[in-house]
């Protein structure tokens, strides 16, 4: 099954995450299929960057969403709508 999660990188205690579609049986760091965003938790206020229309094309093709990544696009989604 397909999942979107979340890949860390960065430093030691520097993290930075991207958000990925990759199958839910492989490690954290595999290869993933595709790279949809990033998230840095460093900055203030934390820098989100998530591409909501390849997650819902995922999502409708069966990929499940890790709670993490949900989050993410909820908060991505409402600062969209605040600036619309």
């Amino acid at each position: 099954m397909l999942t979107l999660r979340l890949m860390r990188l960065g430093a030691k205690k520097k993290p930075f995450y991207r958000v990925v579609v990759t199958d839910s049986r492989k490690p954290r760091q595999s290869k993933a299929k595709e790279i949809l965003g990033y998230y840095d938790p460093l900055k203030e206020p934390p820098d989100i960057n998530v591409n909501i229309e390849r997650a819902n094309y995922w999502i409708e093709k069966g990929a499940q969403a890790s709670k993490t990544v949900q989050s993410l696009m909820q908060k991505v989604s409402m600062r969209e709508k605040k600036s619309a």
